[in-house]
């Protein structure tokens, strides 16, 4: 398993700057990924030395490539951070905490993070019994304070078990939970960063569960927790928060294997959307995770019981939209982020909604593109997703109902996602001087009903909009 640090482009600026130096050395995540054999996300280093680490950042700076950042870390003990071009890699150089480079090792989370590798060559450094947790596959505290000394290590924990496959040893299990309570005490941006990759990690599942497990979801998102015990309709085998869960589990699927989801014809395409970019680091996949965390988390607040006992949860995708805005802003994501995964809060239902009126025309479907407007394909996707994983009362059903109902739409969601709103047989002002119309919102209406009847193959040239704005005008006297 354990092989030697690799020669990558960071590695070799800090060689060539650093590397006649005995008193500098390798640690932290490079050491442990390129121990497993497992190739980082980017090719980062964390480099620790018993100098002066202001001049040591300098001297790798003038090695590397024009455009490379270099700046002091306020708030981390007189740490420098390099950034390369592009931020195509991050190197941080840092003081040795407590003057030795033992003590620093023994200050730090998990014994997998605690080994060193000498930058001039030579034996590892592992006084915490890293190596043997590597072979192990186990995460182990470093130290006793390792999570008191920063809360957001219980949600590293979580993540780099999701990541890398590795067991958690219970003690330190124990001990992250002792500490998640403190995590309101960490920075935002922090937090969703790891919430972030443990949610489009292979193992998020298991990752959800151990974020319960420690309390963590408690203290950053409690909403996900007040989903349980919510039980839901007849139509549901689970409670709402499993729900959820299955919800992600057939979103990961989908991801796995389009074709057994959306079939065959669709598969390329859609995998060529969910591998597209959204923001905050995630793709269109990612945001599509999100989206099932999300879609169902106003069902606390919105829950009903008529006088016959049947249970409902009017205007949950409403409130859940505002709410999963609410959330991601708390947690200082990209407004793009929470438009989006708020949209499809928003419109997860709206095919289902549809069902009963199959089969669907031309006008029904371009009524629900725009509707969802550029989250429509992801929309029709977790829509899919939801009603697999709601198996009640005459769930084989309604789930074959859903994907007659969802092939097509998606399809076209996917045409016009990729072909773009086509152009309008006629401009605002154009319509309104041939009307005798003021400007106002009723010249926008009627240039949506000429859009849905272009859609439609109804109209076709500018005498069809005029005809049809004119029909429209008409209908509403």
């Amino acid at each position: 398993m354990v092989q030697s640090l690799t020669q990558a482009d960071p590695l070799a600026l800090v060689r060539a700057a650093l590397g006649g130096r005995d008193d500098v050395w390798i640690v932290g995540g490079a050491v442990r990924d390129r121990l497993l054999g497992r190739g980082a996300r980017r090719p980062d280093l964390d480099i620790v030395l018993a100098g002066d680490v202001a001049e040591a950042a300098q001297l790798v700076r003038r090695q590397a490539p024009h455009g490379t950042a270099a700046f002091a870390l306020s708030d981390t003990f007189g740490a420098w951070r390099l950034v390369g071009p592009e931020q195509a890699w991050q190197v941080d150089v840092s003081p040795l905490l407590g003057g030795t480079l033992d003590a620093d090792l023994r200050q730090r989370d998990l014994t997998v993070n605690a080994i060193a590798e000498p930058l001039s060559g030579g034996a590892l450094v592992d006084p915490t019994g890293g190596l043997a947790d590597l072979e192990r596959r186990v995460l182990r505290l470093a130290g006793p304070r390792a999570f008191s000394d920063d809360p957001l290590r219980s949600l590293r924990l979580v993540r780099l078990a999701v990541e890398l496959d590795f067991d958690v040893d219970p003690q330190t299990l124990e001990a992250a939970a002792q500490e998640a309570g403190r995590l309101d005490g960490v920075a935002a941006e922090r937090i969703f960063s790891e919430l972030r990759r443990t949610i489009v990690a292979p193992g998020a599942l298991r990752g959800l569960e151990l974020l319960h497990k420690t309390g963590a979801t408690a203290a950053v998102l409690g909403e996900l927790d007040a989903l349980r015990g919510i039980e839901q309709t007849a139509y549901h085998h689970l409670d709402a928060h499993d729900h959820t869960v299955e919800v992600l589990e057939r979103v990961i699927g989908l991801e796995a294997d389009p074709a057994a989801v959306v079939g065959a014809d669709l598969a390329a395409r859609v995998d060529l959307l969910l591998a597209e970019p959204l923001s905050d680091e995630l793709t269109r996949a990612g945001g599509l995770r999100l989206g099932a965390v999300f879609h169902d988390i106003a069902k606390p607040q919105t829950r009903a019981v008529a006088p016959d006992g049947r249970v409902g949860f009017p205007g949950h995708d409403r409130e859940g939209a505002v709410m999963t805005r609410a959330i991601l802003a708390r947690l200082r994501t990209s407004e793009r982020l929470r438009a989006h995964v708020a949209a499809l809060t928003q419109h997860h239902l709206r095919l289902g909604f549809l069902v009963h009126a199959a089969p669907l025309d031309r006008r029904q479907i371009h009524r629900y593109l725009v509707a969802c407007g550029p989250v429509a394909a992801d929309v029709t996707l977790l829509s899919v997703c939801d009603r697999l994983a709601t198996r009640g009362r005459k769930a084989d059903l309604a789930i074959a109902a859903h994907l007659r109902v969802s092939a097509p739409v998606l399809s076209a969601a996917l045409d016009h996602r990729d072909a773009g709103a086509a152009e309008p047989m006629i401009r605002g002002d154009a319509l309104a001087a041939a009307l005798g119309l003021r400007p106002g919102p009723q010249i926008g209406e009627l240039l949506a009903a000429i859009a849905e009847a272009q859609y439609a193959g109804e109209v076709t040239d500018v005498e069809g909009a005029l005809a049809c704005a004119r029909d429209t005008l008409a209908a509403r006297d």
